[in-house]
């Protein structure tokens, strides 16, 4: 297969010269932007190199993006680009009146946006919103009409808090043009056999439409909750206005910009929900997130991540007979990571453990000024060579050097970089965020067994983070047993091929309603899902359970190839239909 030409920024045709398998939608993240989520994306387009991908990758204007970060497999046939804000994406201005019937119907879509609760209430949004915006409901008209001023300024006057009609009007403009030309992008891609989407936001909007337009299956993967990480991201944000006098506010209340941004993301991803199947979190509370968050519980299951483990088990013996005396963070050097606490933590740390050094492994271009004040804090901090930063790194080189893997995150799903430590024999040390305490103490009996690989200290505490990572980096016994755990606990739970058996799964799943479909056949709704709860098939009675016998808590969100024979013949193990999907020939 011939690698193409990356190059072109501009979607390819709707005719492919091939058949494309997996279209992955990718909001701001790979192929340029390093991270947990890229070398995931990159796992994933690896591990099935018998698929042809084709990747959207959707970013925020050109100029924010430099050289790809990864080099993409072979069977990646096909990159399109799309910038959200772009002034490319808008058209050339001019007077447009409008008409009556497309003010009213702007009218009905927001009061069923406003008022309906339920999936099919929002597919029916999606629906009519699809079909106007190929009609007289085009970017122009929201954009220049006279009837889409007039609507705008009768919702400024009836609904906005903020005094400020040009933060209202610039706001509503920003936020609602990527939803045209996304749906204007949908049309113009090549198609695909089923469609995958990273997060929900824009991206998962685009599945949502893709899935609509064609009746094609799509694959939602969370790995942190988009709507939470976003929620974080706008209180924090300081290009939002809020221009309510601060003895107007209620305490801890957001401004109304930051709110209507909010409510647009929570109400995209209950569209991306709707359409999926499956929803897949990294771990079971970020399931239960879905579900509350609007997501259909029989469509939601768990997939860990998993990593390679042998290269970097391969690091182990290049580790000197004591720990090095070395916390390190591997990360990108962004607000999320709370970088901030991390060189506190440092600085409580060395005073503690004379010698010990902190290291910050990671880039720092994804946002300069953040970096610049990392930079000032360890200055005025008088840390030194104390701290090092280090840029990105080859991690198979750096695991052997460092003593501990450290997180101070406000907000982490699964953290590759704590499985990739433990394969190479690292402890973590880590905030109480994601599925940290679950890597650290286990899961259940038989994990929690395997003892702690590290300690999980509260958000934002340097001091406590500090004392922990002296007091395990002080102690070699307590050292070695948590290296012992964190190699016992990746091997056992955390591997590539388990994680690659399990998407095999989802993707012959999807595949096979695909065809079905256009066959006219239809699908029954969280059968793969189901499968991989590791719960019985969807069309047949539970077993019935022995209340005398001894129960154990299962990693059914890890490892559901547990509960099933292994795939024949290449077939996925679905419930009682090996080698083929349940849902091919459903009625």
């Amino acid at each position: 297969m011939t690698q193409p030409d990356f190059t072109d920024t501009q979607p390819e045709g709707r005719e492919a010269p091939f058949e494309i398998d997996v279209m992955l939608l990718l909001e701001g993240t790979y192929p340029y932007v390093s991270g947990g989520v890229s070398s995931w994306v990159h796992q994933i387009v690896s591990g099935f190199p018998h698929l042809r991908f084709h990747l959207v990758f959707l970013g925020s204007r050109e100029e924010d993006y430099g050289k790809p970060r990864y080099q993409m497999p072979p069977n990646v046939v096909g990159l399109t680009h799309h910038y959200l804000f772009s002034d490319a994406v808008l058209p050339a201005a001019r007077e447009e009146r409008g008409d009556a019937a497309t003010a009213e119907l702007v009218e009905n879509l927001h009061t069923l946006i406003r008022d309906g609760q339920d999936a099919a209430s929002r597919a029916e949004v999606l629906r009519a919103s699809l079909e106007a915006m190929q009609d007289k409901l085009d970017l122009h008209y929201f954009l220049h009409s006279h009837q889409s001023w007039g609507y705008l300024t009768a919702q400024y006057q009836l609904r906005c808090t903020d005094p400020s009609f040009v933060d209202y009007f610039w706001t509503v403009r920003t936020m609602h043009t990527p939803i045209w030309t996304l749906a204007t992008l949908a049309r113009e891609l090549p198609r695909a056999r089923i469609y995958h989407t990273v997060s929900t936001g824009y991206a998962g909007y685009l599945g949502a439409v893709l899935a609509r337009l064609y009746n094609k299956p799509l694959v939602l993967s969370e790995h942190g909750i988009y709507t939470k990480e976003r929620r974080i991201d706008l209180f924090s944000a300081n290009w939002i206005s809020d221009n309510t006098p601060v003895l107007e506010r209620t305490a801890g209340e957001a401004g109304y910009f930051r709110q209507l941004w909010i409510r647009l993301f929570e109400s995209l991803g209950r569209m991306c929900y709707d359409a999926a199947d499956p929803v897949i979190a990294l771990y079971e509370t970020n399931r239960l997130r879905q579900i509350a968050d609007g997501a259909n519980p029989i469509t939601t299951c768990c997939i860990a991540n998993g990593i390679n483990v042998p290269p970097f088990a391969a690091t182990r013996a290049l580790r000197p007979a004591s720990p090095p005396l070395v916390m390190c963070l591997i990360g990108r050097v962004v607000p999320i990571k709370d970088i901030k606490t991390f060189i506190r933590a440092v600085r409580v740390a060395s005073n503690r453990l004379p010698g010990l050094e902190g290291w910050i492994a990671g880039p720092e271009d994804e946002h300069p000024e953040y970096a610049r004040e990392c930079r000032d804090l360890a200055e005025s901090l008088q840390l030194g060579n104390t701290l090092k930063f280090l840029g990105f790194q080859k991690l198979t080189e750096l695991m052997p050097k460092i003593g501990l893997v450290v997180l101070s995150s406000i907000s982490e799903a699964l953290p590759l970089v704590m499985l990739e430590g433990y394969a190479g024999g690292v402890p973590s040390v880590t905030t109480d965020v994601g599925s940290c305490r679950q890597l650290i103490y286990g899961l259940g009996a038989e994990d929690e067994a395997l003892g702690a690989s590290g300690a999980v200290v509260g958000i934002a505490d340097a001091q406590a983070l500090g004392e922990a990572c002296a007091e395990l980096l002080g102690d070699t016994a307590r050292w070695q047993a948590a290296s012992a755990a964190g190699i016992a606990r990746v091997e056992r739970y955390y591997t590539q091929p388990m994680m690659f058996d399990n998407y095999r799964a989802v993707y012959d799943d999807a595949l096979q309603r695909s065809a079905a479909r256009d066959a006219g056949l239809s699908d029954e709704v969280g059968a793969v899902a189901t499968w991989l709860r590791g719960e019985p098939p969807l069309d047949e009675p539970p077993l019935a359970v022995d209340a005398a016998a001894p129960q154990t808590a299962l990693h059914t969100e890890r490892e559901p190839a547990a509960v099933a024979e292994p795939p024949q013949d290449g077939g996925s193990p679905l419930g009682g239909q090996r080698g083929r999907s349940p849902n091919v020939g459903a009625t």
